[in-house]
């Protein structure tokens, strides 16, 4: 009964599968045609072995074909789970179970749903998904109490998505403990944009502009400086400034640079999207 998110046990791979316990713990159901329990199960069983992800490896065992492996694991009712780690089998349970027992059972092994997917975020940024994976570290962010190494992954997003002030406000919650070798190099990241986001030219603008706040062809050249810079949400700020009083400012131009900077990043980024709210408040 080979199926999805399971493998079918039998005398040609047993011993393989049980050696991978080592590496992933096995999960055994023992069943057959026979038991409708045992049949009516298993997908429940396959659904909580997708559930679990890398984490788990569900393999079935028909006893009524493999006749010489149930007596073998010493079988004696249908049916009957077993969870193997590292060769041996470390839990079980025999006769008809809910689904949530078994859970229950595989929780005190096995890694918790938030556990699994900290793991699948922490993948994702270091794979470079990081719009991907920022609202996951936020979601899972209460739960692990404030975790500083998912602080760190959370800045490293907001970095890589140009969200720097939000990058720099949580750098600021690391604890002295936490700040390891990323730290440094964050807040390093952090120095050489502010470093190359204060040119001659912007601060001669920024001058103009605030000797000026109402000069819209001032402000505007100092938004696109801003967004050149990477110094997005500034560029943002100052534009919907400019459109909160005139949302055809510059003969549209000045909505052109918005939906521009808004395009380049992206839509999983934070600043962006609520940059787009304001926006869409204004329009309707």
């Amino acid at each position: 009964m080979q199926a999805e998110h399971s493998v079918e046990l039998n005398e040609q791979n047993f011993q393989q599968i049980i050696e991978s316990s080592v590496q992933t713990p096995v999960l055994i159901h023992f069943w057959a045609p026979m038991s409708q329990e045992s049949l009516s199960v298993i997908p429940a069983l396959q659904q909580l072995a997708q559930q679990y992800g890398d984490a788990v490896t569900l393999a079935l065992l028909n006893c009524q074909e493999q006749q010489g492996l149930a007596q073998q694991f010493g079988v004696q009712t249908l049916p009957t789970i077993a969870l193997f780690k590292n060769g041996q089998a470390i839990d079980g349970m025999g006769s008809p179970q809910t689904i949530e027992a078994i859970q229950d059972m595989l929780s005190k092994h096995l890694p918790s749903q938030e556990e699994l997917q900290l793991g699948q975020a922490f993948k994702l940024v270091e794979e470079g998904e990081y719009q991907a994976a920022l609202p996951m570290l936020l979601a899972l962010l209460d739960h692990f109490g404030g975790n500083g190494q998912i602080k760190l992954h959370i800045a490293q997003c907001y970095i890589e998505t140009q969200a720097y002030d939000q990058a720099e406000s949580i750098l600021s919650e690391i604890l002295m403990q936490d700040q390891d070798s990323k730290y440094k190099e964050l807040v390093a990241k952090l120095e050489l944009h502010k470093q190359a986001g204060n040119t001659p030219e912007i601060q001669a603008l920024e001058e103009k502009h605030n000797a000026e706040p109402t000069n819209t062809e001032v402000a505007l050249e100092l938004a696109i400086q801003y967004s050149q810079v990477n110094r997005q949400e500034e560029a943002l700020e100052i534009l919907m400034a400019i459109l909160v009083n005139d949302l055809n400012a510059q003969d549209g131009q000045v909505k052109k640079v918005m939906m521009d900077i808004l395009s380049a990043l992206g839509q999983g980024n934070p600043i962006a999207g609520k940059c787009r709210r304001q926006l869409y408040s204004l329009l309707y």
